[in-house]
């Protein structure tokens, strides 16, 4: 490819950075386009898509996704003396998988015909759907993020694979801890023998790399740009334990900071009913001795307000927030369900 090709092409990807931000593809419906902003493109950017370009020159072939209004971070670079080999070497094989065009099919396709389908047929015969009408059709290169409260291990895995069979074509990741998923062999056989590898980004809890967080979240909302991805995340950041599942744990800012930078729709969903005993939660669906699974979808999340404003802690937290006041008030017509069906 000639250089002079080359910089059209750049030219043309740098054109497509001045865009209304509410008012793209990802955005929610019925939104106030913003005025017109500039995005400059770094030397650096550029010389990393020239690169890209060259690389595709070469190959035939690449995913080419990339929006230059969102730098993507490298959790290996940030994180080079405080990652294992290991965690270093499963980032970036499942970076990869995004970036290679045969690989993403492979794990698209995966994830739609092999991964979801045995997990509802797993659960079939005790999940119940409710409001599914409220889910919106999505075209396969929208983005999306799910919120859902968190209770079990598997609660998005089971959301997710019923809204697979309501025609979800994303490609689907979830944050995980790092801990046994990407610190240790059997977690990346794990990873990708039950979702294809869509546990990802690792998200750590130990407090010396808490710092890569933020470079976790971020890899998420540079994903959503992308288009075509499916992002599950629970505001709360970690299980709930107790027996209330109509309380929750205080909403965490880092899915308000994903959303807030990713701009995309937002669907929130409320589950309950699933155990973390996955052996006895297969056996009750078959015996018929298992409780019922209820999932209840809502209306898309506005939060077009707080989109508007400027990114900081306050205003991640505020849309957390919000995120889950949506997911308590499903619980609530949730509950009204259970009580009806006695």
């Amino acid at each position: 490819m000639e250089r002079n090709e080359l910089r059209g092409r750049l030219l043309a990807l740098t054109d497509r950075s001045r865009i209304v931000r509410l008012g793209s593809v990802n955005s929610h419906q019925h939104q106030t386009a913003e005025p017109e902003r500039d995005f400059p493109v770094s030397n650096f950017r550029t010389g990393c898509i020239l690169s890209q370009l060259r690389k595709a020159a070469s190959r035939g072939s690449m995913v080419m996704r990339t929006n230059p209004t969102l730098e993507r971070p490298d959790l290996v670079e940030l994180g080079s003396d405080r990652l294992s080999s290991l965690e270093k070497a499963q980032i970036r094989f499942i970076r990869h998988t995004f970036e290679s065009e045969p690989l993403d099919r492979a794990v698209r396709i995966c994830q739609r015909f092999v991964g979801s389908r045995w997990i509802t047929y797993c659960t079939d015969r005790l999940t119940q759907l409710h409001s599914v009408e409220r889910v919106p059709r999505l075209r396969s290169e929208e983005s999306v993020i799910c919120v859902a409260n968190h209770r079990s291990f598997f609660d998005l895995y089971l959301v997710t694979a019923n809204l697979v069979r309501l025609g979800l074509q994303q490609r689907i990741i979830f944050p995980v801890r790092s801990e046994f998923f990407y610190d240790k062999p059997l977690g990346f056989v794990v990873n990708g023998a039950m979702s294809f590898f869509a546990m990802y980004p690792p998200i750590f809890r130990e407090r010396s790399r808490a710092a890569l967080n933020l470079a976790s979240l971020d890899e998420l909302a540079y994903r959503l740009t992308c288009g075509g991805t499916f992002v599950g995340i629970h505001p709360e950041g970690t299980r709930k334990k107790d027996d209330d599942p109509y309380t929750f744990l205080p909403a965490q800012s880092g899915v308000g900071r994903v959303i807030h930078k990713a701009g995309v729709r937002v669907l929130p969903v409320f589950i309950n009913g699933l155990i973390n005993d996955i052996a006895l939660q297969v056996k009750s669906n078959f015996d018929g001795t298992g409780a019922p699974i209820h999932i209840v979808f809502g209306e898309p999340l506005d939060v077009n307000d707080l989109l508007a404003k400027s990114g900081s802690p306050k205003t991640y937290k505020a849309i957390a927030e919000r995120c889950l006041e949506a997911i308590g008030q499903l619980g609530q017509e949730e509950k009204a369900i259970r009580e009806r069906s006695r």
